[in-house]
């Protein structure tokens, strides 16, 4: 199934604005969607294309690579072993999974300056990242970056137009009645659910039961802990994505690298750490020590919480056994009937949304005068010169001490203070009560 994503906009933008000056970069996880968005951009917006899947290529046609250098001959095989012919300023050229050749991710420098053709490249992060040594990196690259298939996409996938009824609500602010509210919050956790990998997408749309859904995901999962084990044989890498759902359930004010690799942590730790974030599996936030100039300049990079990019994941690790996950469970979550505290679910779900709209996150603990206790806030995001208090509950919404004494801390600063929750919108003094499904709009 091809489904509509909004970096076809982003494309749309590149091509308009950026082509014949930059080659477009889709960034992102695996099993994002990123060769699908760059093959249906190309088959409706040029008049030709040539796709090269460095992950899947004969060898044949890898060693006209080798004439990269001498860009007619280069064009001349190009076109000869593929069996396509390129027009000037009419085609473009893919190169999918371009991390594995990066002598021809150094050549986009010259072959966006030859200005024939224009080129969109795809590729993960941290391979990216990795992939570099004795090349020099090109500064010719329109970055795009590739996120799960968010609400919106999701709904259109499921070729429903709710997203616009629930734009409306929120700019009305208006509570909807416990009724609407129920089966507007069941559609979103069917949503959290299945996630946002077009696979467990397109096995959900398809009729596929939660049971097959989730095994799309566990295979997805899989995948992920491959790669971690190609750049790190030690396997701390994975021990640390594992140990995700588990640090989030213990409500921990900090990621412990200690209860994650149990005990085992060395040198590396921030390296592997830093391999982790730029897989964009996962999502960082940072404990911000004082916000009073901005987030940025509080951050505290010794303390911070990892969430997982797509929440769908993030569910099949947390319900998940050895083997399989109950149909059961999957019928509690949706139904709102699982015995434990849902919470960390629900602020995943908020920490991949925020990320998504572009934010950088941050999240903040203070002392709590004469008390062993502390103050905490989930999220607090930037909005211009002011920063806007965020508190995630998932059942009770009339404590909000946190909230109020960040309100109070920070007069100056505070606005707009939010609580998300699965509660029908309404007003609890100065601050509003959202339900989750309208976290897109903040």
């Amino acid at each position: 199934m091809i489904f509509r994503r909004k970096a076809t906009a982003e494309l749309r933008n590149w091509k308009q604005n950026g082509a014949g000056r930059y080659a477009a970069l889709l960034e992102g996880p695996r099993r994002v969607g990123k060769s699908t968005i760059a093959e249906e951009f190309a088959k409706k917006e040029y008049r030709s294309y040539i796709k090269v899947d460095f992950a899947n290529i004969d060898n044949d046609l890898l060693a006209a690579f080798d004439s990269i250098s001498r860009l007619d001959e280069f064009f001349l095989r190009l076109q000869a072993l593929t069996g396509i012919l390129l027009y000037r300023r009419e085609s473009v050229i893919i190169f999918d999974e371009i991390q594995l050749s990066p002598k021809t991710r150094q050549a986009i420098k010259y072959l966006v300056a030859d200005g024939r053709y224009d080129y969109i490249e795809t590729g993960s992060l941290l391979s990216i990242k990795k992939n570099v040594k004795g090349i020099v990196i090109p500064s010719e690259e329109w970055i795009i970056r590739v996120y799960p298939m968010d609400y919106e996409e999701y709904l259109w996938a499921c070729g429903k137009n709710s997203f616009a009824v629930l734009r409306e609500i929120y700019a009305k602010r208006k509570p909807m009645g416990q009724a609407i509210n129920r089966t507007l919050m069941r559609e979103f956790r069917t949503y959290l659910a299945v996630g946002g990998m077009p696979q467990a997408v397109e096995s959900h749309i398809s009729g596929d039961s939660l049971m097959e859904t989730d095994h799309v995901k566990r295979r997805i999962i899989d995948l992920y802990e491959e790669d971690f084990f190609k750049i790190d044989p030690s396997g701390n890498i994975s021990m640390l994505f594992d140990s995700i759902p588990s640090q989030l359930f213990r409500k921990s004010v900090r990621f412990s690298f200690n209860y994650a690799m149990k005990k085992r942590t060395g040198n590396k730790t921030p390296e592997l750490l830093s391999d982790l974030i730029n897989s964009r599996t996962v999502i960082p936030c940072y404990n911000c020590s004082d916000p009073t100039i901005s987030l940025s300049q509080g951050k505290d990079l010794s303390s911070f919480k990892i969430y997982m990019a797509d929440t769908g994941l993030f569910i099949t690790q947390l319900l998940r056994t050895k083997t399989s996950t109950d149909e059961k469970l999957y019928a509690k979550f949706l139904s709102d009937k699982l015995p434990a505290n849902l919470g960390y679910v629900y602020e995943n779900a908020v920490a991949q949304i925020l990320s998504t709209l572009g934010h950088d996150l941050y999240y903040m603990v203070w002392d709590k005068p004469g008390s062993t206790h502390k103050y905490e806030l989930d999220f607090i995001i930037q909005k211009g010169i002011k920063t806007i208090p965020i508190e995630v509950k998932s059942s009770r919404t009339d404590s909000h001490k946190s909230i109020d004494a960040f309100s109070i801390k920070y007069s100056s600063l505070a606005t707009s203070p939010l609580i998300l929750s699965q509660k029908d919108l309404c007003k609890e003094g100065s601050i509003y009560v959202l339900p989750f499904y309208l976290t897109p709009f903040i």
